[in-house]
């Protein structure tokens, strides 16, 4: 097996609010918690879950914005945890992020050809000329007129202000690009034309992605392998065969059960799994399993030792004392059952 151009193993993100009297500790949010996997070259990994499930702290830990608590990160065989900024500069241009908000993530002030140019000048790419002639090439490459380098970007529309981040994300040529929701904030036909552009994209520069969103058929179209989070963990892992054909975690069955069907006639079949209760808050998950009070298959045992990841299948990995064996699933009494 050749190796992975991504390694992750047991990183944590801990955020801790402080009050101002000798700097007592008032709150500690475990954002991310131990959380490990590998992605290869030329792979897509998805990862989805419920808002502050700790998606977009996992991948901002990854490219360094923010620091990690604990773990490790190895990228291209070199381990990167512990860079300072500096250290981390040639190794930044190979890992690319492109933002949710495609009007929030470019500067309006700044034309689009100074935008897109930004991380050319930084490393020093080269010349005025060759830096401009590069700029026109990738708003060629990612779908835009090479002609509106002077245009700025409340000129454009909100796909193509994503199309704008997408070329200043590969301006550099990066192995790896990482998708923090590129999609959630556009038009449904548009999220279509950024998901086939970022694949065609995908082929045509051997990029390996990361890839988070909350919308699972997303997730089905881009990725190759999920990884579904809840409350900073990771409750299962596997191929997207695997998590939409074959769930093991009740969580990951209740996500699925509120996909929409395209056919009237099966929609009215299926009842949505409904999980009870409300999402436990961070600062203080519950013990054990951190899904067992919404579990409608909890059991003494979930509350008082945390599972630990377990292999089903060859490459299908789930943290539940009682997974799940048939799917699909018509109701949560079904679900108990199982």
């Amino acid at each position: 097996m050749t190796q992975p151009i991504l390694s992750v193993d047991a990183l944590s993100k801990t955020f801790v609010k402080r009050g101002f009297l000798l700097g007592t500790e008032l709150e500690r949010v475990q954002a991310v918690n131990r959380v490990s996997f590998s992605l290869a070259d030329g792979e897509t990994l998805g990862i989805v879950g419920e808002s502050g499930c700790g998606k977009s702290t996992l991948v901002r830990c990854i490219v360094k914005l923010i620091e990690p608590t604990a773990g490790s990160i190895v990228f291209q065989g070199q381990d990167i945890t512990a860079l300072s900024r500096r250290e981390m500069l040639p190794v930044r241009r190979k890992m690319m992020m492109v933002f949710q908000d495609p009007y929030g993530s470019l500067n309006q002030r700044k034309r689009v050809g100074d935008i897109i140019a930004d991380p050319l000048d930084i490393y020093h790419w080269g010349s005025a000329a060759e830096i401009k002639s590069r700029v026109q090439r990738l708003l060629e490459l990612v779908g835009l007129n090479p002609e509106h380098y002077n245009r700025y970007p409340h000129e454009f529309s909100g796909g193509q202000r994503q199309r704008i981040g997408i070329a200043r994300a590969l301006a550099l040529e990066p192995k790896l690009l990482v998708c923090d929701e590129p999609t959630s904030a556009l038009d449904v036909s548009v999220q279509a034309q950024i998901l086939n552009l970022l694949a065609d994209l995908q082929k045509a520069m051997r990029l390996s992605i990361l890839f988070i969103t909350h919308n699972l058929e997303v997730i089905r179209h881009v990725a190759d392998r999920v990884l579904v989070m809840y409350l900073g963990n990771v409750v299962e892992s596997g191929s997207v065969d695997d998590i939409f054909n074959h769930p093991l975690h009740p969580y990951t069955a209740s996500l699925l059960s509120a996909v929409p069907v395209p056919s009237p006639a099966l929609a009215r079949k299926r009842v949505p799994i409904i999980l009870e209760g409300e999402l436990p808050s961070p600062a203080h998950p519950p013990a054990a399993c951190k899904f067992h009070p919404r579990c409608p298959r909890v059991q003494p045992v979930c509350s008082q030792t945390e599972p630990a990841p377990a292999e089903h299948q060859p490459g299908h990995t789930a943290s539940c004392y009682f997974p799940l064996h048939e799917w699909p699933l018509t109701s949560i009494d079904s679900l108990r059952q199982l």
